[in-house]
């Protein structure tokens, strides 16, 4: 048996869709080495306790709640000092993060403080004996390699996306944790965060993604992506390098090798060729739809669904059809 101690993101005092992917994976880890318990920490300013539900429907054994007015906002240095004297207690085969902006800050801290290996942006895993296996997209997702990591503990991130959310019911148990040092003393501190609009979803936690490329030919036509993305409800909006150079889109909706990475349910490609940097990015996609009037673009060699023809006239018609179907329930 080998048990887990994952970490829980939130955002705003809530928790983050990839939380509970977090919790969903560490689950199946444990249970992959024979069953061992699922610990997560949730850090945050009063209140944190009300989270725990959650986590324990997902399968979370114990919450570890982490509660504290300096953990109000992310604060890297109180919770890797923190995480990494939980797993140096030696009860913990695994520590398992989300390959998010946050998790790749924090995981490194605790793999250098602690000198263990560290799996990062996983799709997949598997166990072998004491060792953990990782599959991770490189060469700009050309290839996908098998990394093996063994040694107790082992740091393992998952990809925003890679694992769905499933439930698997516990009763809910809390423990308090004390953190290492004085978060209100850390050096590094998170003073504001800002989002890119009120009500818009994150990339990593959107189930569909509406991505724009140079096919739409100026900044104010992205309005056909806003609104296919509205009509289904549960997605975000996207863009290419390309685009977001030229300013039409902030950098923080870039997807690709230099952008975000993300695996959504569905991929909607409206007016992007496909160039190799940005298929990086998307390529694991569970289905990727291609929306170009160029029969020969790279991004058809990897689409499920491919749609040529003129974007202009496409997508208000898919944006028309998902909300009929939508009002017919």
């Amino acid at each position: 048996m080998a048990n887990v101690l994952v970490f829980a993101e939130t955002r705003s005092g809530e928790l983050r869709k990839v939380a509970l992917e977090a919790v969903t994976a560490a689950r199946a880890l444990a249970d992959m080495s024979g069953g061992g318990a699922v610990h997560a920490v949730v850090a945050g300013a009063s209140g944190v306790a009300s989270l725990a539900d959650a986590l324990a429907q997902h399968g979370a054994d114990t919450v570890l709640l982490l509660e504290h007015a300096g953990f109000a906002q992310y604060n890297p240095e109180a919770l890797a000092a923190t995480l990494a004297n939980v797993l140096r207690s030696g009860t913990y085969r695994y520590g398992l993060f989300s390959a998010t902006a946050q998790g790749r800050d924090l995981s490194p801290r605790i793999a250098a403080k602690l000198r263990i290996g560290l799996v990062a942006d996983v799709t997949g895993f598997a166990v072998d004996g004491e060792t953990v296996l990782g599959t991770h997209p490189q060469n700009n997702g050309k290839l996908v390699a098998t990394l093996a990591l063994s040694g107790s503990p082992s740091l393992v991130s998952v990809r925003p996306s890679a694992m769905q959310p499933a439930v698997h019911a516990k009763p809910v148990v809390t423990e308090s944790l004390a953190s290492a040092t004085d978060p209100a003393a850390s050096r590094v501190k998170v003073t504001e965060l800002r989002q890119g609009g009120t009500g818009k979803i994150d990339l990593g936690d959107a189930s569909v993604i509406v991505a724009g490329g140079r096919g739409l030919k100026a900044p104010e036509n992205f309005k056909l992506c806003d609104d296919l993305a509205e009509a289904f409800g549960n997605a975000a909006v996207g863009a290419t390098r390309a685009v977001t150079d030229e300013g039409w889109r902030p950098h923080s909706d870039q997807i690709g090798q230099t952008g975000r990475n993300v695996s959504p349910n569905l991929y909607i490609a409206v007016g992007i060729s496909g160039a190799i940097q940005h298929l990086a990015g998307m390529r694991t996609s569970k289905t990727i739809v291609a929306i170009n009037k160029d029969k020969d673009a790279p991004i058809f060699k990897i689409a499920d669904y491919g749609i040529v023809g003129d974007v202009f006239e496409i997508v208000p018609a898919l944006t028309d059809a998902i909300r009929k179907a939508k009002a017919q329930g």
